[in-house]
């Protein structure tokens, strides 16, 4: 079973930090019944490639655990397991990218979620269902999909075509959001497993597709198929991402139904990437308080509670509506009392000083300030840098240079009908300049999302400390 990664990204061997893998190194490691490899048949800064071996040693599938449990009596020794991506994969990639799953790159951790060109091949994939039901899962998360299927035997080709592909996913996506992908759907397609399944895979599927298989179209299939026809469990999972809630793409304290920034910033994974960048950045910042200034309904705040290092957070909104709404999606009320300790939510403006505001490590202010009106900009910049004034601020906002690569939105306008403005790349740099002479901070500006030539990326992120 042969999985291979590559991209384009520059420089592509950054792949290596991703994955935690040396792309000079063959690597082996012992899994179950079989061995994994890893290594790199392609590895330059313009491309990089990761390929994952997966051998499975077909006597020890018959010798392992839960041996002869089939109702086929030949079923142990008649089988595709051994050279097909199943469950097998799914946990071998658990094994060898365990870090990169989970988001981990300690020594670049700017990468982690970072949207790069990615293409995934998979040969061979059983699609129980047929190419209809690939495409059904793949497509909606905005991969370009790509399949090669085969006869059930080449010797009988009046029995028709079998269930196997071989498969190709292009996306612009960040390595992690990928391999969780691969992760649940691989088995989904697949449909069986190859170990017991209780109540703790509810609790797995829910990690892997945090941020995704809430708004998926397919979660009733996903969740059927990956709990292995269990629908009580089914039940359960499907309860739980309605109690969390499907979410919005942009975090606002405005209205959100403009249709083509939700089309586009959905297909490319923006917020989500958006949103752990920022954690990213706060855990670099080493900070131990938080406030979000601006919170919405609270989607940065559930990130925020999951990181142990952070010991309070504080959600601020103008909206009562948006603060009810967070309290909801986070459970407050039913958070153990070591994490209500942790977070509260507060009504309150940015354009008046509030002494609530301050004594924190580190402030984000994320997609806020372009729902302001530009002569209003003033009393922000003094709420914030003169008043609060935290240790670090983070602020995130549009690139406007990149809406030319939206077919959907018209020439000149805004991403969302309540931006009073969209910056520029030279625009955002120059007015983070401003603030800093100022306020006597400095500023590190890094793209979100893939730059392109000419443009940048979809949006900006200014990083400012105190001197």
């Amino acid at each position: 079973m042969l999985l291979t990664l590559t991209t384009t990204h520059r420089p592509a061997t950054d792949l290596g930090y991703l994955l935690h893998k040396h792309p000079n190194r063959c690597q082996t490691t012992s899994f179950g019944p079989g061995t994994v490899h890893i290594f790199y048949p392609i590895a330059t800064p313009e491309k990089c490639t990761a390929a994952l071996l997966l051998d499975i040693d077909p006597i020890a599938l018959i010798r392992g655990k839960g041996r002869g449990k089939s109702s086929l009596p030949l079923d142990q020794y008649v089988n595709d397991r051994p050279y097909v991506c199943s469950s097998f994969m799914s946990a071998a990639l658990s094994r060898a990218f365990r870090s990169a799953l989970n988001g981990q790159c300690k020594e670049r951790p700017e990468l982690v979620n970072t949207p790069m060109p990615l293409h995934c091949k998979i040969s061979v994939l059983p699609c129980r269902g047929g190419e209809s039901v690939l495409r059904e899962l793949f497509e909606p998360l905005g991969y370009s999909v790509t399949a090669r299927g085969y006869d059930l035997d080449s010797q009988f080709p009046l029995w028709g075509p079998g269930p196997y592909y071989t498969v190709e996913l292009s996306h612009t996506t960040s390595v992690r959001q990928l391999l969780n992908h691969l992760y649940v759907l691989i088995p989904v397609l697949d449909n069986q497993k190859h170990y017991y399944v209780d109540d703790s895979e509810i609790e797995k599927l829910l990690k892997r597709g945090e941020g995704w298989l809430a708004n998926h179209p397919a979660k009733e299939k996903i969740a059927l198929r990956y709990l292995r026809h269990k629908k009580s469990y089914m039940r359960q999972l499907l309860e739980r991402l309605v109690e969390t809630g499907t979410e919005d793409d942009e975090e606002t304290a405005g209205p959100t139904n403009a249709l083509s920034e939700e089309i586009v910033e959905t297909k490319l994974n923006l917020n989500e990437a958006r949103l752990e960048t920022v954690v990213s950045a706060l855990k670099a910042a080493e900070a131990e308080s938080v406030i979000d200034l601006g919170c919405g309904e609270g989607r940065l705040l559930r990130l925020l509670l999951k990181e142990k290092s952070i010991t309070k957070i504080t959600g601020v909104d103008v909206s009562i509506r948006a603060l009810e709404v967070a309290s909801e999606k986070l459970r407050l009320e039913d958070l153990p009392p070591s994490k209500q300790k942790r977070i509260q939510l507060l009504h309150g403006s940015l354009m008046y000083r509030d002494q609530r505001f301050e004594g924190f490590d580190a402030a984000a202010v994320v997609e806020v300030v372009e729902h302001l009106d530009p002569p209003r900009l003033s009393a922000f910049e003094r709420v914030v840098f003169q008043c609060a004034r935290p240790k670090t601020v983070i602020i995130t906002t549009p690139n406007r240079e990149y809406n030319v690569k939206w077919e959907q939105l018209p020439p000149g306008s805004f991403r969302h009908r309540d931006h009073r403005f969209e910056w520029t790349r030279e625009e955002f740099e120059k007015w983070t300049r401003d603030v800093c002479l100022r306020f006597q901070y400095d500023v590190r500006i890094l793209p979100v999302g893939t730059e392109e030539p000419g443009i940048g990326a979809p949006s900006q992120m200014g990083i400012f400390t105190w001197k």
